[in-house]
C-alpha cells in the first residue's frame, strides 16, 4: 500500500528585531500572530499541514520557534525582543540553511519564507556564525544560495524603500518576491501583514494546483500567466462561439461601445482589458486571453492563476508577450481605453 502524499507547508517568518523596530514591536507581534491564526484556518480549510518557524535577527540571528504545528503555535509576545543592528544577510543564510535540514519524507513538502526588515544590512559581517567577515562574500553567498534553491522553495522579503529593493535584488531575491512596506507607522506594518497574507493565500491555493514554489509570490498580474501555470491551474478554453473580441478604437464608456459596435449590453457579460494597476473586487471574474490563438480561459481557476485571494486586491497589468488579462465589468460607465480590446461573453 502506497503512502498518501499529503501537502506539508513549512512557513517561516524572519523578523527584523533591530533597535529601529522598537516603536513597532507590539504591532510586529500582533501582525505575526494574525498571520499564524490565518495559516491555521486555511490549513484546515484546504487540508494542508502547515509547520511554522520563526527567526528574529539584530546583531545575531536566533530561531525562536522551529517547524512547529501551526495549530499549536504560541503567541510571539514573549519571544520578540528588539535591540541591535541589522544582520539581514546572516538571517537569510541561517534561516534557509537550517530549514534545508528539515526532513522531507512521505509528503509533498514546500518551503515559504518571509523576511521583514525596516532597514539596510549593516551587521552580518560581525554576526556569530556568519560564513565570512567580508560583506561582498556574504552578498555572493546569499545570491548563490537563492539561485540554487530547489523548485519547492519560495523566499520573499519586505523592505522599507526603493533602495532596500535594489539591494535585495543585488542579494539575489527575485524582483517579484520583493515588496516595499511603509516602515514609519503601525498602519504600514498592518498593510505589510495583509500583503503577506495575500501572498500566502496565493501560495496555498497554488499548492492545490500542483505549484510547489514561486519566484513571483507578490505578483498579481499578467506575469504570473504562462502555458505551464495555465495547465497547472486546470484551465480549459471557452468555446470560441461563446465570446467575441471587439477592438476599442477610442476612449468610451463600456455600455456605449458595446451598443455602438452592434451588440446588446448585458451587465457582467463584458470584460475590459487590464491596462493599468487597479483594485479588483473579490466577486469580479477574470479572463485570460492567449494572444497567438485568441483562446480565452475563465472561471474561478483564472483568479487562482493570478494569485487573487477572495478579498479586494491591487493587480498590475505587467508585460506579457503571450497573454492578456481581462476583468469583468459590472458597471455601465467603465471607461475603456483606446487601442485595447473588449471581451464580450454570449
Amino acid at each position: 500500500m502506497s503512502v498518501t502524499q499529503n501537502y506539508i507547508n513549512h512557513v517561516a517568518l524572519v523578523l527584523d528585531a533591530s533597535s529601529s523596530m522598537s516603536r513597532l514591536s507590539g504591532k510586529v507581534v500582533e501582525v505575526a500572530d494574525q498571520q499564524i491564526a490565518y495559516l491555521a484556518r486555511r490549513s484546515r480549510e484546504l487540508d494542508q499541514e502547515t509547520r511554522v518557524t520563526v527567526y528574529v535577527f539584530a546583531d545575531k540571528v536566533q530561531c525562536v520557534i522551529y517547524d512547529k504545528d501551526v495549530l499549536r503555535m504560541p503567541s510571539l509576545k514573549q519571544l520578540y525582543r528588539v535591540g541591535g543592528m541589522t544582520a539581514l544577510l546572516a538571517a537569510a543564510l541561517k534561516s534557509q540553511g537550517e530549514l534545508a535540514q528539515t526532513a522531507q519524507l512521505y509528503g509533498d513538502h514546500s518551503f515559504l519564507t518571509f523576511v521583514l526588515t525596516d532597514g539596510q544590512e549593516n551587521a552580518s559581517h560581525r554576526c556569530p556564525g556568519a560564513p565570512s567577515k567580508e560583506p561582498r562574500e556574504l552578498v555572493r553567498a546569499v545570491a548563490e544560495m537563492i539561485a540554487t534553491q530547489q523548485d519547492n522553495w519560495t523566499l520573499a522579503v519586505l523592505v522599507p524603500d526603493q533602495m532596500g529593493k535594489r539591494e535585495a535584488m543585488q542579494y539575489g531575491f527575485p524582483k517579484d518576491n520583493i515588496a516595499i512596506w511603509d516602515a514609519t507607522s503601525t498602519q504600514g506594518l498592518e498593510e505589510a501583514g495583509q500583503v503577506i497574507q495575500e501572498a500566502t493565500e496565493k501560495f496555498m491555493v497554488g499548492r492545490t494546483k500542483g505549484i510547489r514554489g514561486s519566484r513571483a509570490v507578490f505578483s498579481a498580474g499578467a506575469e504570473a500567466v504562462n502555458k505551464d501555470t495555465i495547465k497547472a491551474a486546470g484551465l480549459t478554453p471557452v468555446k470560441q462561439s461563446d465570446y467575441r473580441l471587439i477592438p476599442v478604437a477610442r476612449d468610451a464608456g463600456i455600455r456605449d461601445w458595446v451598443v455602438e459596435s452592434g451588440h446588446t449590453y448585458r451587465t457582467g457579460g463584458a470584460f475590459y482589458q487590464l491596462s493599468k494597476p487597479e483594485k479588483i473586487q473579490a466577486r469580479k471574474q477574470i479572463a485570460v486571453l492567449e494572444k497567438q490563438t485568441d483562446l480565452v480561459y475563465t472561471g474561478p481557476e483564472a483568479r487562482s492563476l493570478l494569485g487573487l485571494p477572495d478579498v479586494e486586491v491591487r493587480v498590475k497589468p505587467d508585460h506579457n508577450d503571450e497573454f492578456t488579462i481581462f476583468v469583468q465589468s459590472t458597471s455601465v460607465n467603465r471607461k475603456l481605453v483606446s487601442n485595447t480590446r473588449l471581451l464580450l461573453m454570449n
